[in-house]
């Protein structure tokens, strides 16, 4: 905990943003850091609340123990504070930008709506650690002589192979596109979270004996049996970046297109990489219809704005929410409740309640869209369809699960999936049915959060360390 009296004391205060008619120029982040001191008071705030949800199953995957570093940052020891907080969590500057913070939902002091700014303090704590050089590579003093594949260098596979290199083991990362990261860099946009952040990451664990193989694409230039026969095990965490299909008429028009290419390009653009062969998907200058009301869509508003759109309309088939959740019901769980993005916030139209019935296009491009009121059901309603003027739409409705079509094609029927296609493994070992490879993170257990992917890697990196050598010193 912080100070006794503190949360009596001291009101809450947030990190602030750049006004959006400045942001939206740039794709830098755009969040105003707070001083130390006043992060202190902030963390100053956390009660001895006797049981803290905060970091328990409702709140916390990775289980932070978050009254500690608290604690440890009023009282003014920061270095303290970033080795407690890295015993739990490998990237917290990672989680401290992109993680929807459920920690802060389940705070006792949120019974009334003002909880501890965890994840401002676990940013500040992840920055001052960088700043002051304290994060620094952690080589495994014996190896193993064991060897471990990862598919995938999203957040699950990076937590796995930083793990698994400290336990001793050799580990290669054998990841798709030209850098690492998976939709840390290449689907979040740079305005929440710039690159060079994993850039680091990547060069720290390189220094902790981790090789990265880029354009690696399992399944297609490199198959699993190969991976197999060069290892001891093999660790799957290659997302879930099969977008689901609305079934929409018209879907297939010029202008129409899935929310993540459009994400892709623009982060490709922003990284330097060379998209000359690509078609162009640009919102400059056009009318934006967003189909989807999660954070993908979000994402897709803000890099529109910054591309340019005259405007931008977000579709989102679900009612509005209520303003306020019900406390007693519901705390410490995630609430529905409305909220605004900082993307939101820009300048972006938001309908509710309604449908999408058809893409309308004239000449092979897009033009509009046909919608209409749903009930309760999400039935549309008969007399309330309206078109709204589109120049380009972005489909941002989610995934349906891993990519079907390299390696899990390769290894057809002898791996088992669940009925979402995802691939089957438990929490308990994340052994797939197929001898020596595992399974983690949203290739598993299906879209979730960047948190859910740090746990999960980490989990399955002692569960391997367990089949190589029989026991492990690794958290769970």
């Amino acid at each position: 905990m912080g100070k006794v009296t503190g949360f009596l004391e001291i009101d809450r205060q947030d990190q602030k943003y750049q006004p959006a008619s400045d942001r939206i120029r740039h794709f830098r982040e755009f969040t105003l850091p707070l001083a130390d001191k006043d992060v202190e008071r902030q963390a100053a705030r956390c009660m001895d609340c006797g049981i803290p949800y905060c970091h328990g199953p409702t709140g916390c995957p990775v289980h932070n123990q978050i009254p500690d570093w608290n604690d440890l940052v009023y009282n003014g020891d920061w270095k303290l504070a970033s080795r407690n907080l890295h015993s739990t969590n490998n990237f917290p500057e990672f989680t401290g930008r992109i993680c929807p913070a459920p920690c802060e939902e389940a705070c006792t002091l949120n019974l009334e709506d003002m909880p501890v700014a965890i994840k401002t303090v676990e940013q500040a704590i992840a920055d001052k650690a960088w700043a002051e050089g304290w994060i620094k590579p952690e080589p495994a003093r014996e190896k193993t002589g064991k060897t471990v594949a990862i598919i995938g260098s999203g957040p699950a596979g990076m937590a796995a192979a930083q793990q698994l290199a400290r336990a001793g083991h050799t580990v290669h990362v054998y990841e798709r596109e030209p850098k690492a990261g998976g939709l840390m860099r290449y689907g979040i946009p740079d305005f929440k979270m710039e690159k060079h952040y994993i850039d680091k990451r990547v060069e720290q664990m390189e220094g902790e004996g981790v090789t990265f193989h880029y354009n690696a694409n399992v399944g297609v230039n490199i198959s699993i049996d190969e991976l197999k026969a060069r290892h001891d095990a093999v660790l799957i965490t290659a997302g879930a970046e099969r977008p689901r299909d609305p079934g929409v008429p018209g879907k297939e028009v010029e202008g129409c297109h899935w929310a993540m290419p459009f994400l892709v390009q623009q982060n490709r653009r922003v990284g330097g990489e060379d998209v000359s062969r690509e078609a162009p998907l640009w919102a400059g200058g056009k009318h934006v219809v967003v189909i989807g009301g999660g954070d993908t869509a979000s994402d897709c508003i803000g890099t529109s704005f910054r591309q340019g759109a005259l405007s931008v309309t977000q579709l989102d088939i679900r009612p509005i929410p209520p303003l306020k959740e019900d406390k007693l019901n519901i705390w410490p769980y995630w609430p529905t409740k409305f909220r605004t993005s900082s993307s939101q916030a820009e300048g972006a139209e938001r309908e509710f309640s309604a449908a999408t019935l058809e893409i309308v296009s004239e000449d092979g491009h897009v033009t509009g869209v046909k919608c209409a009121r749903v009930d309760e059901k999400r039935v549309p309603i008969e007399g309330t369809e309206f078109i709204l003027r589109a120049d380009l739409v972005l489909l941002a409705i989610g995934f349906s699960g891993p990519e079907l079509t390299t390696y899990m094609k390769e290894m057809g029927e002898d791996l088992k999936q669940d009925q979402r296609t995802n691939i089957l493994a438990n929490t308990e070992d994340y052994k797939t049915s197929i001898d020596k490879v595992f399974a983690a993170g949203d290739v598993r257990r299906g879209q979730s959060l960047v948190v859910w992917a740090i746990r999960e890697g980490r989990q399955a990196a002692r569960s391997i360390d367990i089949f190589l050598t029989g026991s492990s010193n690794l958290p769970r």
